[in-house]
Parts: structure tokens; C-alpha cells; sequence
């Protein structure tokens, strides 16, 4: 945890305060519940899963459609913390599928579920197939998990926001900002709560993840110069989550408190940080044809070569922010912690109609990007998003 720290320019961690004033209740609230964690394999779903195992749950079910990722979090667990006497599964399942509806309708009875599946790209945004699976995996299978949690009596549902649903300017925060909207309509039937938060460090697929491929396989090492991100380690992304979770109130969308002078980095200072780590020094190339050239001799000597480019390509955003002018604070409940306090306001027609439209489209099989975009600005009128025709994938 410090060498992590280190890397993204802190000190100590961010929740401490807060998880250690709220060490007794939050032991006492999961030791005599039942979880169901959803896209419970991924980073932060991981994260989430080992802080709740660790209070020794009366159940705990994981959800992830990952096998693999599932496999390798139980050895982590068994590794690190060993068992509870709670009743402790996974089920490799896509949360979309049948197979998982038959899941709860067997066995659904759970006290908090907490939902932190998505498609968190802003590459996955490119083209209209994978962009319609985002807006399914991150609205509507969020809307489905909802229903059928309320159907079940649980007393909470949690799920993950983003940072970019803050005045977004990609259609990933944009669709994560369409999903807090419907989760209001549905918080009168349930106690709803949920988190926006920083960059995960080396969370999968990630850039920074993406560091550790890089050296493993010998190649060069690739990021923004220009652009600055809050970051949180992944224990902190899984205590953040548990913390809303359990002490949120209805409708309340919780976010780290974070000093711009403390925590705020370019990735390619994180870059130079951790080859330093690694014991290398950044060698800083000019072209991508370089760098692959330099990656076969400058290891040798202590170099690692690096392409540090500005940003030019859709959905990334100038600067980092958790809430709006618009938005009503509480900042004084928890020492790291802030709140968002939402009325419960919402607009019947404007979900149904989105709703419609998305399904006529699927129904029909036959879509374009731009369709898509267009239902968005009609959910977010003043959505600021350019596509301008450069995108990740087409950089190194």
C-alpha cells in the first residue's frame, strides 16, 4: 500500500480516519447481513467483496460474468483472509442472462446488494455495438438488478457512478449520469445509494494496469502528458464503496474529499515514478516508431523509452470534478468523505421514452452511433460531447 501511494503522490490513505471511526457499526451491520455483489470480479468488485469478507458476512454471493477473474479472487481470499462461517459463493454469470434471473429467483434473498459492474471506457464508445452494450450494461441491467431487488425485500442497493457524470463529456459518464436518473424513480421503493469516484490505480485496463503489461513484454511505455487525474488505491475504491453502501442515506451519492495540490497527477508522472519503482530511467522518445526501436536496446542500460503525447481524442476532459454548481453538499459528516443530497426529482416520460427508443432500436437490429447520441442529448440537454473522430485505439 505505501509503494502505491508513493506512485500516485500521497502519503497516507485516504479513508483511514473514517473506516477507523466507523470500525464497530460497520462490523457489527455486515457480520449480521447478506450481500450480493454484482461485476464482484472486477478491481473495484474485488475490492468491495474482501472488505465485506473480512467482517465475516452471514452470506456472501459474487456475481461476475468473469470465470477467470472469479477463480483468482477466491484463491486471493482463501490466501489472505481464509474463511467464515457465513455461506461464501460465486457464480460465473452475466447478469443480462437467464441463468441469472433463475439464480434469484432460487435464491435472491439478500440485505444489501451492491452493483459494481460496467463498461468504464471511454473507448467503448467507438462504435455503436459495444456503445449499445454500454448503455445496457450501465442502465439498464442496473435498472433490472433494482426491480428485482425490491421484489426480494432488501433493505439497500448500491451501485458505482464516475466522476464523469459530473457535467460529462463522454458517453460513459453520460451514461452514467442517464443511470443516476433512473435510480431516483426507483429509490421510492428501495433505499438507493451510490459513489462517484477517482481513477482506480492499476484497476484492469487501466492505463496504469497497462504499465505492468508493458514491462512483461518488453515494449515501451505510452501516456498523456497534458492530462492530470485524481487517483484512489484499490482498497480505498472498495472501502469508499462499503461506506456508502451501508451509511448512505437514500439517494445519496458519496465522493472522495481531494486536495488538487495533494493528490492531482499526469499520468506521465506516474509513468516516470514507477519506472523509477522498477528501477529505470524514463527515456523520452519522439515518435511511436522510436520508441518500438529503442525498447531493444535501452532496457539494457537502465532505460526504458517512453512516448509522452498530449491528448487530442473524444470523451477526455480538461479537468476533474465530483459534483456541479447545482448540486447540494454535505461535506461535513465524514472527514474524507463528501455527500451529494438528492431530492427525489425525476421525469416519468423522459425515462419511459429513452427506455422505448433504445429498445425499438435493438428491436430493429439496426443502429448507428449517432442514434444513440441523439436519445443522450435528449436525456442531458446540455451534454458536452464532441466526436471528433480520434479515439484510443488508435494510439500506442
Amino acid at each position: 500500500m505505501d509503494n502505491l501511494l508513493k506512485l500516485i503522490g500521497r502519503g497516507q490513505e485516504l479513508l483511514a480516519d473514517d473506516i477507523f471511526d466507523k470500525s464497530k457499526a460497520l462490523y457489527e451491520i455486515v457480520s449480521s447481513s447478506k450481500f450480493l455483489v454484482i461485476g464482484g470480479a472486477g478491481s473495484i468488485g474485488q475490492a468491495v467483496t474482501k472488505e465485506i469478507f473480512k467482517r465475516n458476512p452471514k452470506k456472501l454471493h459474487i456475481v461476475d460474468i468473469s470465470e477467470n477473474n472469479l477463480t483468482e479472487l477466491v484463491r486471493d481470499i482463501r490466501s489472505s483472509y481464509g474463511y467464515i462461517k457465513g455461506d461464501f459463493k460465486t457464480f460465473a454469470l452475466d447478469i443480462g442472462s437467464v441463468e441469472y434471473d433463475a439464480l434469484i429467483q432460487s435464491d435472491g434473498q439478500y440485505d444489501y446488494v451492491l452493483n459494481l459492474s460496467a463498461l468504464k471506457h471511454v473507448r467503448s464508445e467507438e462504435d455503436p455495438f459495444t456503445l449499445m452494450r454500454m448503455v445496457d450494461v450501465n442502465i439498464f441491467n442496473t435498472n433490472k438488478t433494482i426491480k428485482q431487488s425490491i421484489e426480494n425485500g432488501a433493505k439497500k442497493y448500491f451501485c458505482v457512478s464516475t466522476d464523469k457524470a459530473a457535467n460529462p463529456v463522454n458517453m460513459m459518464g453520460a451514461s452514467k449520469r442517464i443511470m443516476e436518473m433512473f435510480l431516483m424513480r426507483l429509490s421510492v421503493d428501495i433505499k438507493i445509494s451510490t459513489a462517484r469516484f477517482a481513477n482506480v490505480a492499476f484497476s484492469d485496463g487501466s492505463l496504469l494496469y497497462g504499465f505492468n503489461h508493458r514491462m512483461e513484454k518488453r515494449q515501451p511505455i505510452a501516456a498523456p502528458s497534458d492530462i492530470k487525474r485524481y487517483f484512489v488505491t484499490p482498497q480505498e475504491s472498495g472501502e469508499l464503496c462499503l461506506m456508502s453502501c451501508i451509511f448512505g442515506e437514500n439517494r445519496d451519492i458519496f465522493f472522495p474529499k481531494l486536495s488538487e495540490a495533494l493528490h492531482l497527477m499526469s499520468f506521465s508522472d506516474i509513468a516516470i515514478e514507477y519506472l523509477k519503482d522498477k528501477g529505470y530511467t524514463a527515456h523520452i522518445c519522439k515518435t511511436e516508431d522510436e520508441a518500438r526501436e529503442l525498447i531493444k536496446t535501452l532496457p539494457d542500460q537502465g532505460k526504458w523509452p517512453c512516448l509522452f503525447t498530449t491528448s487530442n481524442t473524444t470523451g477526455e476532459k480538461d479537468f476533474e470534478e465530483f459534483y456541479t454548481d447545482k448540486e447540494i453538499l454535505d461535506m461535513g459528516k465524514f472527514k474524507n468523505l463528501g455527500i451529494i443530497k438528492n431530492e427525489l426529482i425525476y421525469d416519468e416520460s423522459q425515462l419511459n421514452a429513452f427506455e422505448g427508443n433504445i429498445d425499438d432500436l435493438k428491436s430493429a437490429t439496426r443502429w448507428s452511433k449517432q442514434m444513440i447520441v441523439d436519445e443522450f442529448f435528449k436525456m442531458i440537454p446540455d451534454f458536452d460531447y464532441h466526436d471528433n473522430g480520434k479515439y484510443l485505439d488508435s494510439k500506442m
